[in-house]
């Protein structure tokens, strides 16, 4: 579809309604870390400027600017403005800690039985820790990825074998800040992108689902938390060795490998915008019964 076409009322009363419910939590974080509202409108507009492009890939560079200037409804001036600004903005890069623990899990050739292997020689041929650190990157010393891990707590150097142990098999950083929010950016942008193209692409390509339910009491919260960390772990445990055998199957095969996976699980809970019923209200046993998901109190979005 023409990223220029005008889409009716309603459907654009829909998107902003979904975009603000979208908005709300960044622009909280936003006030709570101090970023100004020129330095997001500022953001916003380049990323205006960049899907606008990208919605037109086939008009020529002199066209692009009047066509991009109508779909974001920017002056063309401000459109060129922030595209050789975009042009000049490095992008984030994820940190080489990231890659290396993803590999040491995931890599079959850091893997024995299809599980990783946790003790490393710290240099050596492989496997050791050396060429592990140096296939994700040699312009970072082994040394310096091994100080990092040990810093974030997801391995440790025993000095007299110079042996170095990998401690973790998941990382969930609980303190360190730029771990903290390079998670943040990676797993909402992605969860966010395959609900985006669900909703502009028929039929929908990805997976995104959740359930939700209310009137619980935090007591209720505390049981179901765990039980929701014990699923992510059957699915982590079942999914990490498939992963794994189709990395060596396609490597093997000779395939083209350009393509990456993400998925995750969340759970979040809050106060209900109404206070629940108290306790002279009517008895709730006329209800549908609480296995219905499609009942008031249960409910589960569809693909």
């Amino acid at each position: 579809m023409d990223a220029s076409v005008h889409h009716d009322g309603l459907d654009q009363g829909l998107s902003l309604t979904a975009i603000r419910s979208v908005l709300e939590p960044l622009v909280r974080l936003a006030v709570a870390r101090g970023v100004r509202h020129a330095q997001f409108d500022a953001m916003v507009k380049e990323l205006y400027v960049a899907a606008a492009r990208d919605a037109h890939p086939g008009v020529p560079l002199h066209r692009s600017v009047s066509r991009v200037s109508i779909t974001t409804g920017l002056p063309r001036r401000e459109v060129t403005r922030l595209g050789l600004a975009a042009s000049a903005t490095p992008a984030l890069r994820k940190s080489p800690a990231n890659f290396l623990f993803a590999r040491w899990l995931t890599d079959p050739r850091f893997s024995e039985d299809g599980r990783p292997i946790l003790r490393l020689p710290r240099v050596g041929p492989h496997p050791s820790f050396q060429s592990l650190a140096e296939s994700v990157s040699r312009d970072v010393k082994p040394r310096t990825h091994l100080e990092e891990l040990v810093r974030l707590g997801l391995a440790r150097w025993d000095e007299p074998t110079d042996v170095v142990e990998l401690l973790k098999q998941k990382f969930v950083p609980s303190s360190d800040e730029r771990q903290m929010f390079e998670f943040l950016g990676e797993n909402v942008g992605d969860h966010l992108s395959a609900a985006v193209a669900n909703v502009l692409t028929q039929p929908p390509p990805f997976l995104e689902q959740a359930m939700f339910a209310d009137e619980l009491s935090p007591q209720s919260l505390e049981r179901i938390r765990p039980l929701a960390t014990q699923q992510w772990s059957q699915i982590v445990q079942a999914l990490v060795p498939m992963l794994r055998s189709l990395i060596v199957e396609d490597r093997e095969a000779g395939r083209v490998r350009d393509q990456r996976l993400r998925l995750g699980m969340y759970v979040y809970a809050a106060p209900m915008p109404s206070a629940p019923p108290d306790e002279g209200a009517p008895d709730l046993a006329a209800d549908p019964p609480a296995s219905d998901l499609t009942n008031d109190k249960i409910r589960r979005s569809t693909e």
